[in-house]
């Protein structure tokens, strides 16, 4: 991993916090230009929601920000298609467990992309890998360190003298906890199954017997045939801490003798007021709820509001500041487009080129300095809002001119590109027709035609088209529809 080339401010160094070590990991230095993550994915059960999107969304503005530095990120992010909660849905509904797979998966590529995240150059899935991980398991028996019993094959935690050390969770305690799940065929109550013995549907032949791979193991057998024995970043929810990712560390680590991960990096959990989501309180928010709700770039400001490792709370009050923001940004695209367009010398008091909006590249500095520093997403936006302000600022006075305008135009378009926000395209010929019909509206309120005016500006609104008035000139902006906005 290096950090080169990059934006043209220079990559610096990146730093994320390592859960492992507890400290700042830094990005640099390791020889190469390139970086691979694995992030683990979601159980195809049920709906993504936005403890899911979080998660990802957080990942993708990692992923923006190295490519911007000119580091390649290959990113690797699995489906678990086979677990127990996917065959008991999968049996309620009276359908195989392959087809229930399918649905989320394939809702889960709708709803992202309308998120507007990146895809992963690999999506794996573990019953595609069921030879991969039955040689995993081999290994790990052949080497002493797992074992066959009664209901399945165990991985021998003793084997692995360093359990415990992502979580920081000593194996007596855990010893003595009543949450470890108890089996009379297990030589220890914290041994954890690689595979489980079934005979049913679905099931896959192997040299111990019929059955199934336990979820742990997926991710290990995965990771390391998509990208080798050491990932540069292992990345995920806090919840997978424990006992997930330190069961692919103790499996992965004692088949390889070397480091799984050089970067453990998690996502803190999004609360529904103050509380954990969670089936029981029936409390999850989905995904495609919070679409319809909200949509994607008022979700994507919301889950980088905060600092990515801390939770976040999924509040109306926190969604409409998220939406307060984005209405904001998206009003700035468009006055810089406008601006940047305009030839006529109104509304552009300032040099028609080689100028730009002061402290823009300051703000542009803090952006990228602060996505260097551990991902702080919360500085980022910050440094976005201000070039939003002075923009505003010189646009109220008529003195932003098309040489500052294509400057922070560029430079606001480059920040939400990285950020994963999009504002949506109108297409020529419907932005002809906004602007014959606002010089229209425009000819009515020179004539002293207000109430005419008016009612252009009110049908105007109704089609999502705002208008700004700049001394003599107007500036129209096309709203993202967003259904929060009906029931204000």
């Amino acid at each position: 991993m290096a950090a080169d080339g990059g934006s043209g401010r220079g990559a610096g160094g990146i730093t994320i916090h390592d859960t492992l070590s507890g400290k700042r990991s830094s990005l640099s230095g390791q020889g190469t230009n390139a970086v691979s993550i694995y992030l683990c994915g979601v159980t195809v059960y049920d709906d993504a929601h936005i403890g899911h999107a979080r998660t990802i969304i957080t990942f993708d503005v990692l992923r923006r920000h190295l490519e911007g530095r000119g580091i390649r990120a290959t990113m690797v992010q699995n489906f678990t298609d086979v677990d127990d909660k996917i065959i008991a849905r999968a049996r309620d509904e009276g359908i195989q467990a392959s087809e229930l797979g399918e649905r989320y998966i394939r809702r889960y590529h709708e709803e992202f992309e309308r998120l507007n995240v990146l895809k992963a150059d690999s999506y794996p899935r573990a019953t595609e890998h069921i030879p991969d991980i039955i040689g995993f398991i081999g290994d790990l028996i052949g080497g002493g360190a797992a074992y066959v019993a009664k209901n399945g094959v165990y991985f021998a935690v003793s084997e692995f003298a360093q359990y415990g050390k992502l979580s920081g969770k000593k194996t007596d305690q855990l010893r003595s906890g009543a949450r470890i799940e108890v089996d009379e065929a297990k030589r220890d109550p914290l041994d954890f199954a690689l595979w489980k013995f079934d005979s049913g549907h679905p099931s896959w032949d192997s040299p111990w017997g019929a059955g199934r791979p336990g979820w742990h193991i997926e991710c290990s057998a995965m990771s390391t045939k998509y990208l080798g024995d050491c990932i540069d970043i292992h990345g995920g929810g806090r919840d997978l801490i424990f006992p997930h990712h330190e069961n692919e560390i103790a499996q992965s680590e004692t088949r390889t003798g070397s480091m799984f991960a050089r970067i453990w990096m998690h996502v803190g959990m999004v609360t529904i007021g103050g509380e954990k989501m969670s089936k029981s309180l029936g409390n999850i928010r989905s995904v495609r709820r919070a679409l319809e709700d909200w949509g994607p770039n008022v979700i994507r400001l919301f889950c980088l509001s905060g600092h990515y490792s801390k939770p976040v709370d999924y509040s109306d009050e926190n969604l409409r500041e998220s939406l307060a923001r984005w209405r904001q940004i998206e009003a700035c695209h468009y006055e810089l487009m406008h601006a940047a367009r305009n030839t006529d010398g109104k509304n552009g008091g300032g040099p028609a080129c080689g100028a730009n909006i002061p402290g823009l590249v300051d703000a542009g500095d803090r952006f990228d300095a602060a996505l260097d520093d551990d991902l702080n997403t919360h500085l980022a936006v910050s440094a976005v809002m201000d070039v939003v302000s002075d923009t505003n600022a010189l646009a109220a006075d008529c003195a932003l001119g098309p040489g500052r305008a294509a400057g922070a135009g560029a430079e606001l378009s480059r920040m939400s590109r990285i950020l994963g926000l999009r504002v949506p395209n109108v297409d020529p010929a419907e932005a002809a027709a906004i602007d014959s019909e606002v010089e229209a509206r425009n000819g009515l309120r020179r004539q002293g035609r207000y109430e005419e005016a008016d009612a252009a500006r009110d049908r105007l609104r109704a089609r999502h088209v705002e208008l700004f008035d700049r001394g003599d000139k107007t500036v129209w902006v096309k709203r993202e529809k967003i259904g929060a906005d009906a029931r204000s």
